[in-house]
C-alpha cells in the first residue's frame, strides 16, 4: 500500500469519483490538487474523504510539500484525475519502489493524449514538464521547494530522473506493442546487394510486426541466401528476375501486403538506415486517425540532419521545394526519406502499377496521395548513417526525376482540380506557365538584338518586363490558392508531439 496518492490535473468531474474510490483502497492518504474555482471537483473529492490542496495558493502548496518531505521514505503515487490512468495498478507501482527502484512508471495508459509520452519513454527519452502515472519515495520531491512551487509534481520528478540518473522501472513496456497487435502491420524491405546489412535489418524489426516482405531486386551478391537462411516465419521473400528499381520493389511489397489484408504497411530499407525504435512514431498518427501516410523528416533541425553531406542536404532541400509545388503538400519536406507508413485505405486508393519505379517513387507517391485527398504527416526522425553507402548521385538524380515531378504536377492539376473538382487555380497556373517562359524568351531575344543590332524599339523592354512579371504573379497566386486548399483540407503537417 502507498502512504499517499496525489491526484492532479487534468481532472474530469465525471471520472474523479471512481478514481478516488479505488485510490482509497491502495493509499493511506489521498490528496487532490485543484484550484478553488473547481467547485464540483472539490465537493466530490471531499465527499470521498480526500484532502484538497489549493493549487492557486502558493503558501498552501508550499506547506503541502513541506508536510510530504517530513517523511522522505514514504511512498507516494501520483496520477491524473481524468481517467487516463488505472488506479488499480497503484499496488504494482508501489511494489517496484519497495524492491529498490527510485521511480516506477506505468506505461499502460495510452488514452487521453498519453501516447506521445509513452513513445518518449519507450525510446529511452524523457521530456521535461510532461506527466505520467508513477510512484516514488517522497524524498525525491525535495528539489521542488528549492526550484519552484508548482502543482506539476510529475514534471518535477521527470526532471530529477533525467538530471540525476535515477534507477527507473518501466511497467508494461510491451503494452504499447499490445496496441499495435490489434492491427495487422506489415513491413516492406526493398533490397539490392545488401548482404552486409540485410540480416541486421530484418532481425531489428519489432515483434509486433506481423509480416515482413523482403523484395530482392535482382541482387548479384548473397542477399537472397542470407534472407532464406534466417528462418523468420514472418518473412515473405520475393526475388525479381529483372531489376525494377527501388520503387518497383516497394510496389511489389505493397501488393503483397494488400493481398494479406495488412492494415498498416511500413517501408524499411534493407541497408538498416531506418531505426526500428522510431517505427511507433510513424504508426501512431495513423492509428490515432490524424493521417493516412506518415514519413520521416531529417530536415526539421540541424541535429536530425547530422551525418548528411552539404551537397546531399542541398539536393534534398531543392527536391523538397519541387515536391511541395508538385504534390500540393506544402508543409511536407525531405521527400526522399524512405522511412514511411501507409494505411490500407490509402494504398487501395492508388494505382500501384503507375507508381514511378526509380528512386523518385516517394515524390510520385506524394503527388498521387494528395490528388486523392490523403492526409500526410512528417515525423521528425534523425538521420542514421553507418556502414551503408548511398548510390544516389544528386546531380544525375535531380535531372532524371525533375521531368517526372513536372509530369506528376500537371497530372495532379488535371485530376484534382478538373476531373474530380473544379478550381480556377488551374487557369492561373496555365497562364503563369505560358506567360513566364514567353516573357523570359522575349527578354533573351531583346538582349541578343541589342548586342547584334545595337538598337531595339523602346517599347520592347517594358513589354517583356510586363509579360514576365505577370507570369510570375499568376504563378504566385496559383501557389497561394493551392496552399490554401491544402490548409483547408488539413492534408499535411508535422507531428508536433514528437519534435
Amino acid at each position: 500500500m502507498a502512504d499517499l496518492a496525489i491526484i492532479n490535473h487534468p481532472i474530469d468531474p465525471y471520472a474523479i469519483g471512481d478514481i478516488l474510490t479505488v485510490a482509497k483502497r491502495f493509499a493511506k492518504h489521498v490528496y487532490v490538487l485543484a484550484g478553488y474555482e473547481d467547485e464540483t471537483i472539490i465537493a466530490i473529492s471531499r465527499f470521498h474523504g480526500a484532502e484538497v490542496i489549493d493549487t492557486s495558493t502558493t503558501s498552501q502548496l508550499s506547506a503541502f510539500y513541506e508536510r510530504i518531505l517530513k517523511n522522505p521514505d514514504d511512498t507516494l503515487v501520483t496520477l491524473y484525475g481524468n481517467g487516463a490512468h488505472d488506479p488499480e495498478r497503484i499496488g504494482e507501482l508501489v511494489e517496484q519502489i519497495r524492491s529498490g527502484y527510485d521511480v516506477a512508471f506505468d506505461l499502460s495508459s495510452i488514452s487521453h493524449g498519453q501516447i506521445n509520452e509513452t513513445i518518449y519513454l519507450l525510446n529511452g527519452r524523457l521530456r521535461p514538464g510532461t506527466s505520467g502515472f508513477l510512484a516514488c519515495k517522497c524524498g525525491i520531491l525535495r528539489a521542488i521547494t528549492a526550484d519552484e512551487n508548482h502543482p506539476d509534481i510529475l514534471g518535477h520528478i521527470l526532471k530529477r530522473v533525467k538530471r540525476d540518473g535515477l534507477n527507473v522501472k518501466y511497467l508494461d513496456l510491451y503494452d504499447l506493442r499490445s496496441l499495435f497487435r490489434k492491427y495487422s502491420i506489415g513491413v516492406v524491405v526493398p533490397a539490392y546487394n545488401e548482404e552486409l546489412l540485410i540480416e541486421e535489418t530484418i532481425n531489428g524489426i519489432p515483434e509486433y510486426v506481423e509480416r515482413i516482405y523482403v523484395i530482392d531486386d535482382c541482387s548479384t551478391d548473397h542477399t537472397p541466401n542470407i534472407v532464406r537462411r534466417l528462418g523468420d516465419p514472418r518473412v515473405t521473400f520475393i526475388r525479381h528476375e529483372k531489376n525494377q528499381g527501388v520503387g518497383g520493389a516497394i510496389v511489389t511489397g505493397y501488393k503483397l501486403a494488400l493481398d494479406d489484408g495488412m492494415d498498416l504497411v511500413a517501408v524499411m530499407a534493407g541497408d538498416n538506415q531506418m531505426d526500428p525504435a522510431q517505427l511507433p512514431r510513424l504508426l501512431l498518427p495513423i492509428i490515432e486517425g490524424k493521417a493516412d501516410y506518415t514519413k520521416g523528416n531529417r530536415l526539421i533541425s540541424r541535429k536530425y540532419s547530422e551525418g548528411m553531406s552539404r551537397w546531399r542536404l542541398f539536393g534534398n532541400n531543392l527536391l523538397s521545394l519541387l515536391t511541395k509545388i508538385a504534390s500540393g503538400y506544402w508543409r511536407i519536406s525531405d521527400p526522399q526519406n524512405g522511412y514511411t507508413v501507409i494505411s490500407r485505405q490509402a494504398l487501395q486508393a492508388l494505382d500501384l502499377d503507375s507508381v514511378y519505379t526509380y528512386y523518385g517513387y516517394c515524390n510520385d507517391l506524394l503527388i498521387k496521395l494528395n490528388t486523392f485527398g490523403m492526409r500526410a504527416i512528417d515525423v521528425a526522425i534523425p538521420a542514421r548513417y553507418g556502414r551503408e553507402r548511398s548510390s544516389i548521385r544528386y546531380s544525375r538524380f535531380i535531372l532524371k526525376v525533375a521531368p517526372m515531378i513536372f509530369r506528376g504536377f500537371l497530372w495532379r492539376l488535371k485530376t484534382k482540380y478538373v476531373v474530380l473538382d473544379s478550381n480556377p487555380l488551374v487557369l492561373l497556373y496555365a497562364a503563369g506557365m505560358l506567360l513566364l517562359p514567353l516573357g523570359l524568351l522575349f527578354c533573351a531575344w531583346i538582349l541578343v538584338e541589342a548586342v547584334l543590332r545595337a538598337s531595339i524599339s523602346a517599347g520592347y523592354l517594358p513589354l517583356a518586363a510586363i509579360i514576365t512579371l505577370t507570369g510570375l504573379q499568376f504563378l504566385f497566386f496559383a501557389m497561394m490558392f493551392d496552399r490554401q486548399a491544402e490548409r483547408s483540407a488539413g492534408s499535411s503537417g508535422i507531428d508536433q508531439g514528437f519534435r
